[in-house]
């Protein structure tokens, strides 16, 4: 019966296309908008998407030793089955109710890293024992500096062993699908919204199952009797504030574990963020999110891997929707390769929604390796033909 399931999940969605088909037609449309948009115009996000299709790699098809690519790599002292995780996401009981522990506990069966939000609807302890040792922990920092030790402190006794603090969120941004959908946590009940709930019966049968979704992780520290509107402000003012590189010296000390910062583009920037203690970083301009005007990862991947030299670890997320976009930015320049958007996409198929497209992204990794020559995906600079904008390079090699 299960290889039967598995077998009609492969053949209707085989890739995340697919998958974002028919989420599209299960997620109400104020999620939905969540989920998808971006800012401004989102040219961010589409910037994303169109300078990864413009990488090309160069196949070799007189490779020797490169029939059985190998997905495996090293990361922080641990092997993991493949080079690429979930990303964090906030509001993902929202936009899919129930869908965190069942995402989370298919990357820890399949040996990929699972990075939870801060802004996760189900508690950060609660979670950890659902992505078990592939668990790692994302914070936005408060303003507060004691609500940001109680939460680095939470993270430890919850036990994760690596914290990634995610630095480009220095204040509200205006998007205009959230702003027209009237989008809050918990939501607003009003006409339009009641709309959007009522054409997708899925979701609200799994509303109906899983609660109202609510910041699990900021909650506690609200002022009890706030409303809605008012619980909202609340948790938005608490990450008002640029991350300066003494309030990262700061959680550097209070973290004995890995650090990982994220949102990382600029190359000076990533090297400060080492000089002040970072273990290594995450080169994103989330989802093209923030803003509109910021280059991809692919874009700025070749020149933060030229300053920051061969050693140091490298993560990238934005705009990647295939095993060969894993394979572009490992290409570039990146050591690990995180998905956000696809795992929405995917748990809408059902609670193994997320092993599904694991797997997919497995074999369409494994394959690209194949069609290359390449035996691992460590090998991939090798085999980059041409970088996201300018001339091809000479034979393939990176020459950042």
């Amino acid at each position: 019966m299960a290889d039967r399931l598995r077998a009609a999940m492969q053949q209707r969605y085989p890739s995340v296309a697919h998958m974002k088909a028919q989420a599209a037609r299960r997620i109400p449309r104020f999620a939905w908008d969540y989920a998808i948009g971006g800012i401004g115009a989102e040219a961010g996000v589409r910037r994303n998407i169109d300078d990864l299709q413009r990488v090309l790699m160069m196949p070799r098809y007189l490779a020797e030793g490169a029939d059985a690519p190998v997905l495996a790599t090293r990361l922080f002292g641990r092997t993991l089955e493949a080079p690429f995780g979930v990303a964090p996401m906030g509001l993902n009981g929202l936009i899919w109710p129930g869908c965190e522990p069942p995402i989370a506990a298919a990357a820890r069966r399949h040996g990929v890293v699972h990075v939870l939000s801060t802004h996760a609807t189900r508690s950060l302890a609660d979670m950890k024992r659902h992505s078990g040792d592939n668990g790692w922990f994302q914070l936005y920092p408060p303003n507060d500096p004691a609500l940001e030790s109680d939460l680095i402190g939470r993270a430890r006794q919850a036990g994760y062993e690596v914290l990634v603090v995610t630095i480009d969120i220095p204040g509200a941004t205006r998007r205009a699908r959230d702003i027209r959908n009237g989008l809050s946590v918990p939501p607003r009940i009003g006409a339009r919204t009641l709309a959007h709930m009522l054409a997708r019966p899925r979701w609200l049968a799994r509303l109906a199952r899983h609660g109202i979704p609510h910041f699990r992780n900021l909650e506690p520290y609200a002022p009890d009797g706030l409303g809605i509107e008012a619980l909202g402000r609340f948790l938005g003012s608490l990450l008002a504030g640029h991350i300066t590189a003494d309030r990262l010296r700061r959680i550097r000390d209070q973290w004995p574990g890995r650090l990982v910062v994220k949102g990382v583009l600029d190359p000076a920037e990533a090297a400060a963020c080492l000089a002040c203690g970072a273990d290594a970083i995450v080169v994103s301009n989330h989802g093209g999110r923030q803003l509109d005007a910021a280059p991809s990862a692919a874009a700025m991947l070749p020149a933060i891997r030229a300053r920051l030299g061969p050693d140091v670890p490298v993560f990238a997320d934005g705009g990647v929707r295939s095993g060969l976009d894993i394979a572009r930015m490992i290409a570039l320049g990146a050591d690990y390769v995180f998905l956000g958007r696809p795992f929405l996409f995917a748990a809408t198929l059902g609670d193994d929604g997320a092993d599904h497209l694991i797997a997919v992204l497995k074999e369409e990794l494994r394959t690209t390796l194949l069609q290359l020559g390449c035996d691992r995906p460590a090998r991939l600079p090798a085999f980059l033909a041409a970088p996201p904008a300018g001339e091809p390079l000479a034979g393939g090699q990176r020459e950042w």
